[in-house]
């Protein structure tokens, strides 16, 4: 039986590291505070946004939402992003997408500046991601598999790692982080052929694909970490969510396994957290 690696103590671990670093701050008279931007209501936006004020709540930091109706012009949209980019009490910005179709989301995305771009929504900040400079913000998801290695104890260097999935917002960045870290890197996607044998050769295996139950007994092999990113609605049971790993057939086989929920996702909002406070701290010298 597999070792569950339960995102809520990875998180407990964080925030208590995070409050000593808010305490500092607010010491030498600053507090940091993140900054959400949100158009509409879409269900999923309003509970990201409510463990997030949770969150920042629980280590003393700030948080403030802008909410914008769903037919909001790009004009006048640019215009409050651009005001909210600008205030001086502002650390972090999260703004939740993808925004309605009728918005130019490549060019708002570009009206955060890169040093308050706590998710990595703009091109600066990817670049930044890629070339391994430690002054820009990775997506809080890949982030946060990274911190549930380290929290975890689980050697990265010189291992064989596959992620499965190839999008910006996980597969790809996540990617450059295991290389940051000397991992040898395969990414996966549907061209990959024979892709259970592929998976069967990693020592970490990464899903994030967003397909439910993909990731059955064949895809893998004794002694490997498996690390779940994946988040849907179960097939067989209504009403409940599963990942992109058939949990059932895999855990038996494997050394140690996220759950979902209770895995990666519980991890997000902490790492949210902790970029807000590096950038507080960057921006004010400290």
């Amino acid at each position: 039986m597999a070792e569950k690696l339960m995102g809520k103590d990875v998180a407990a671990a964080m925030k208590e590291n995070l409050k000593a670093q808010v305490t500092e701050a607010k010491e030498k008279g600053f507090v940091p505070k993140l900054a959400i931007i949100r158009v509409g209501a879409r269900p999923d936006d309003l509970y990201y946004e409510g463990g997030a004020k949770k969150t920042c709540e629980s280590i003393g930091m700030d948080c403030q939402v802008f909410e914008y109706p769903e037919n909001i012009e790009q004009e006048s949209f640019e215009q409050a992003v651009k005001e909210v980019n600008a205030r001086a009490d502002v650390n972090g910005i999260l703004m939740f997408s993808p925004l309605p179709k009728h918005l130019k989301e490549s060019k708002i995305r570009e009206l955060i500046s890169p040093d308050k771009d706590v998710d990595s929504l703009t091109l600066g900040s990817a670049a930044k991601v890629f070339v391994g400079d430690k002054t820009g913000f990775a997506p809080c998801t890949p982030q946060a598999v990274m911190e549930i290695l380290h929290h975890f104890s689980i050697p990265v260097q010189g291992r064989k790692a596959v992620v499965l999935g190839r999008s910006l917002v996980v597969g790809k960045p996540l990617a450059m982080l295991l290389l940051g870290e000397n991992a040898t890197v395969t990414v996966c996607h549907s061209k990959t052929q024979d892709l259970p044998g592929v998976c069967r050769e990693a020592d970490i295996l990464i899903a994030a694909v967003g397909r439910a139950k993909m990731v059955k007994a064949d895809y893998v092999k004794a002694g490997q970490v498996v690390i779940d990113v994946g988040i849907n609605e179960d097939p067989d049971n209504p009403g409940k969510y599963c990942g992109d790993v058939n949990f059932a057939a895999v855990e038996p086989i494997v050394d140690k396994i996220t759950p979902v929920p209770g895995g990666v996702g519980s991890v997000t909002t902490a790492v949210l957290c902790k970029h807000t406070v590096m950038a507080c701290k960057m921006q004010n010298g400290f």
